[in-house]
């Protein structure tokens, strides 16, 4: 039989009884509840079923340990969880042969957790041996958590590290069809790697999954402003993204900028860029985002597909689930994208809040 993942009342927090002959049972559970410690009290014929459920710490009077039942005990040990180590309080009576008890238990039960008491003993003794070994398996739960919680992060570290390569390899790959020279490939490439590492680097100090438009804005456009491109105009409602839509949209921001910067409005000194997001709340809330550029040079529709338009395409129709307006319009490039804002929210109540005002 194998133990369960107990998290139900009653498991690990639980004294387990056996103790079938006098009033053994009787007053020990009185005992115990008495310091408000949960108890079971327990059969020959139920003890596997109260096993099942992974109690916290088994009592056993020694002469309800019959071979059947230590055997039965023994395969519980065995088939515990390697976390868990289900403490044994077995009490004796003076008269009886203790040496030998202890010495069969010990062969039946290697590596076990056993507690010896000879009878009579105090009310204080037992209670405090009883409620240290409860403690000692509440900290092996808080192991079992830790460890679970550690193969989880694990888990979700190897999942997440294969996305960014494939990230990585196909921004590499789509960069360097359209490079015309060994630098151009460089200077792209390392661009949008750095687009890439900014959101990573927000999304991990936020100590979340999600991050909001404005920040993202904010990362993409601000090492241009420094440079002294300072035309883009960035503005929006306060907006929750996950942590995944989040990043897409960094590279796609970073594509329409270093477009504009090379071959639109940022390459004038009058040109400017808008780039502007909004919820529209109709039977379903919609997230809308337009990028406008004006005062450029004039824009002549390209004679074939190049990377960035090919990017933009594909990662908002991946992010909005519907295909995006590129516009090249000759007075500046216009690009919208809208979908429903519950492909993208960042926090669960978002929707119901935007629904709600």
């Amino acid at each position: 039989m194998s133990e369960s993942h107990e998290d139900e009342p009653g498991a690990l927090d639980q004294v387990l009884i056996l103790a079938p002959y006098r009033r053994d049972a009787e007053y020990l559970v009185r005992l115990l509840t008495e310091h408000e410690i949960s108890v079971a009290p327990c059969t020959a014929a139920d003890l596997a079923t109260h096993l099942a459920t992974g109690p916290g710490v088994l009592v056993a009077t020694h002469e309800a340990l019959t071979p059947g039942l230590i055997a039965m005990i023994g395969e519980h040990l065995h088939a515990q969880q390697p976390w868990s180590e289900m403490p044994i309080v077995v009490l004796l009576d003076r008269a009886s042969p203790n040496a030998r008890i202890r010495t069969a238990l010990d062969a039946a039960w290697p590596r076990s957790r056993q507690l010896f008491y000879q009878r009579p003993l105090t009310p204080v003794e037992l209670v405090s041996g009883i409620q240290s070994a409860l403690l000692a398996r509440l900290r092996q739960r808080d192991v079992r958590d830790h460890i679970d919680r550690e193969v989880e992060l694990r888990r979700e570290l190897n999942h997440r590290v294969k996305n960014i390569l494939a990230s990585v390899s196909s921004i590499f790959e789509m960069t360097r069809r359209g490079a015309e020279d060994v630098d151009a490939l460089a200077a792209d490439f390392g661009g949008r790697l750095q687009a890439l590492s900014n959101v990573h680097s927000a999304v991990f100090q936020s100590e979340g999954e999600s991050i909001s438009i404005a920040d993202i804005a904010a990362l993409t456009f601000d090492p241009y402003r420094q440079q002294g491109v300072s035309r883009i105009e960035a503005h929006g409602p306060d907006v929750i993204l996950t942590g995944a839509a989040g990043t897409t949209l960094a590279l796609c921001l970073h594509e329409l900028t270093t477009n504009a910067i090379k071959y639109g409005a940022l390459s004038r000194p009058e040109g400017r860029v808008t780039f502007r997001w909004q919820i529209l709340a109709d039977l379903r809330p919609d997230l809308s985002m337009e990028w406008q550029e004006e005062g450029g040079p004039r824009v002549v529709a390209p004679s074939r597909v190049g990377y960035g338009t090919r990017y933009l395409r594909s990662a908002l129709t991946g992010l909005f689930g519907g295909k995006p307006d590129i516009d090249f319009a000759a007075g500046g490039l216009r690009c919208t994208a809208q979908g429903p804002f519950s492909r993208l929210a960042g926090n669960p109540e978002a929707e119901e809040d935007v629904s709600g005002g």
